[in-house]
This record gives C-alpha cells, structure tokens and sequence, in this order.
C-alpha cells in the first residue's frame, strides 16, 4: 500500500467530505508513492510523537488534528514548523482527519453520546452538505412528440433509478418560447420569429457518476439545437451530518454516576464543572475538543448537561446563567478515547498494514490537587 492509499481506507471510516470549510484534512506532509507499512494514531503529531515514531520505523502517521494548521512561510528546526521539518527529513508521511472523524455516525460525538447513553442522538449544528451516494436532478424542457425519446435515452444512459424502481420521472404540460436569432438553426420555427410550442418539462434522477453521460444522451435525442436543461444537486435530509449531539438518555441518570461513567470510559482524571451537580440529568449534548461556539444551540435544545472538552469563561457564565450543567474533560482527553477503534477499523480495512496507538501522545496539562 502507498501513502496515498490511505485515503480510501480513511473514506470508509471517517469521509473527508464531512470536514468543517475551515479545516485542513487529508494527506499533508510526505510522498504520495511511498509504500506504507507502519502506521501510528495520534491526536497531536507533537516532536514526543515523532521521536516514538521513528523509533517504530513508522511509515505514516495517522492523526487527528492537522499538523499543519496555517500556511507555513519557512521550515525550520528553530521555528514553530521544526515538527514538520523532522517529519519531511525524517520520510514520515501524515494523515488527517479531524472534523470529519467529529461529524461521521460512530466517530468521536457518537462515542461521547454512546457513553452518556443517549438515545438516537442528532447533530447539534455546523452542518454539512454531505451525501455518501450523492445524486442530481436533471430537468429539460421537450416538445411534445420527442419527450418518449428524450426520456428513453436518459433512463438507458443510467437516470430514473430510485431504490428497487427503474424508469422514474415526472412531466407536466406547459409552453416554451424562444426566438431564433441569426446563425441559429431551429428545429421548430423561423429565425426572427417568436415561437411558442407546446412542451414538456420532464425530469428525473441521475446519480452523479452518470451525470455527463446522461446530459450527452438527452442532447443526442432532443430534436433542438440548443435544449433548455437544468441539472441540481440533491440534498440528502434522511442523512444530516454535523458537529455535536443531542438527545434524551435512554434511562434518567445522576450527574455524580455520569461522571464516574465518563472518567472510566475516556481516560479521564479529572474535570471541570458548571451548574448544579446534583441534578438529575435527562436530555444531553455532547462536543469534542472546543465547541463553544454552539453552547446557545444546546441551551436552546433544552438539554440538561452538556459533555465537551473546553469552554471559554464567558461561555462558562452564560451556561451557568441559563441552567445549564457542563462537565468540560480537557480538549484532546475529549477525542483520545476514539483512537482505539479507528486504530480497529484500520486494522480490519488494510491487514497488511501494522496499526499501533501513540504512547507518547498525550493531554499537555496535568491535573492535580494544589
């Protein structure tokens, strides 16, 4: 396997396509062509990291957040960019993924969610458009007596599957106009005259692979010279993917039993609370790392807890202001607990490949009673 082949073994666990507009994911650092055998999970590609990774003569490492976050101006071992400098010298290649790993069902808010014991938990915002068999609709407007030819030839180039259903398409009667300027070559009408004909407007699904084979057949079957078409792109709303999740817990608990839950399942050692602590909780939301940003949004949904990594002190007041209890595990103690099955599901994808989780990576605060 090369290092470039990664990606569609990442593509079956945590699609790309689900990352944040803002974020950076994918391969950043290392030879596309370079065989991979050796793979290391981390959150953080930190240099602890990349000492332990060179000294398991690994290949690729497979990280959560980006190594490289801004554009780098100069690589240096005295600079900020020393970390991948080390990595170029040393023929590591990295891999990220990030956000798309927060936002795919069974990533890191699902398996905060799972702990909680929430029950058909929903994303909480920062939605994207996403669909796993993306789709289109075509829509082309047909004289009368071509729209049995016109929609024959798009369903034979592959339009008008929907489920166990072929041939699928809907037509309404109306009028089309159009006046042929000079050059033109109508197939209805004269050049200089406004024509008005009774026309079609049929449309049917394509799914995007087939796309530009079905518009090049519609047009080798229109009798115009120019046909009037549109092609859309369909959003999948049975599937909405985004950061964070929300729902009611399966069975009411207290929060003093829900931390000992979350501490024993994530690795935890200790956390940081807002609110009341002793209340019963029955609804939560959950957000890895720093998700401040959609505290309104989990106030709003009603919930009673809220499970992330960190929150900024004003975010902190206002949700102690609104009722809100929080429990706050530190940023990456949020998101580390996942890499033991991600590092499984790479294992199962790619056998070949060897599949280790970083020892060396860890929280770089730590906790204790002062």
């Amino acid at each position: 396997m090369r290092a470039k082949d990664i990606a569609a073994i990442v593509e079956r666990i945590a699609p790309l396509g689900l990352a944040q507009p803002w974020d950076n994911v994918g391969l950043l650092i290392g030879d596309p062509e370079r065989p991979i055998k050796n793979v290391l999970l981390t959150i953080d590609t930190t240099q602890a990291v990349v000492e332990e990774a060179k000294s398991l003569k690994t290949d690729l490492i497979l990280a959560y957040h980006p190594v490289i976050w801004d554009g780098l101006k100069r690589i240096r071992t005295d600079d900020k960019s020393r970390t991948v400098y080390e990595l170029i010298r040393s023929g590591i290649a990295v891999f990220c993924i990030h956000t798309a790993l927060d936002a795919v069902k069974g990533g890191v808010n699902d398996g905060l969610a799972e702990i909680l014991g929430i029950e058909d938990p929903k994303p909480l915002g920062d939605y994207v458009e996403y669909s796993p068999q993306e789709a289109y609709k075509l829509v082309v407007f047909v004289p009368v007596d071509a729209l049995a030819r016109v929609s024959n030839a798009v369903f034979e180039a592959g339009a008008g599957w929907i489920g166990n259903y072929r041939d699928c398409g809907f037509s309404t009667d109306g009028t089309g106009t159009f006046l042929p300027l000079e050059g033109a070559n109508p197939a209805i009408g004269r050049r200089g005259k406004l024509e008005k004909v009774r026309e079609y407007r049929f449309e049917t699904i394509v799914p995007a692979a087939k796309v530009q084979t079905v518009v090049e057949a519609m047009k080798k079957a229109h009798p115009y010279e120019v046909p009037a078409f549109d092609v859309i792109k369909l959003f999948d709303y049975t599937s909405r993917y985004g950061l964070g999740r929300i729902g009611s817990l399966a069975k009411p608990m207290r929060l003093d039993r829900i931390i000992e839950q979350v501490k024993r399942r994530t690795g935890a050692r200790a956390v940081g609370l807002v609110g009341d602590r002793k209340r019963l909780v029955r609804t939560a939301a959950v957000c890895a790392g720093t998700c401040g940003e959609i505290l309104n949004l989990v106030i709003a949904g009603g919930a009673d807890l809220y499970l992330t990594g960190e929150l900024k002190h004003h975010q902190a007041l206002a949700a102690q202001e609104a009722g809100l209890t929080c429990v706050c595990l530190s940023h990456t103690v949020s998101e580390r607990f996942i890499l033991k099955k991600v590092a499984g599901q790479v294992k199962t994808l790619a056998g070949e490949l060897n599949v280790r989780v970083s020892r060396k990576d860890a929280d770089p605060f730590t906790w204790k009673n002062v």
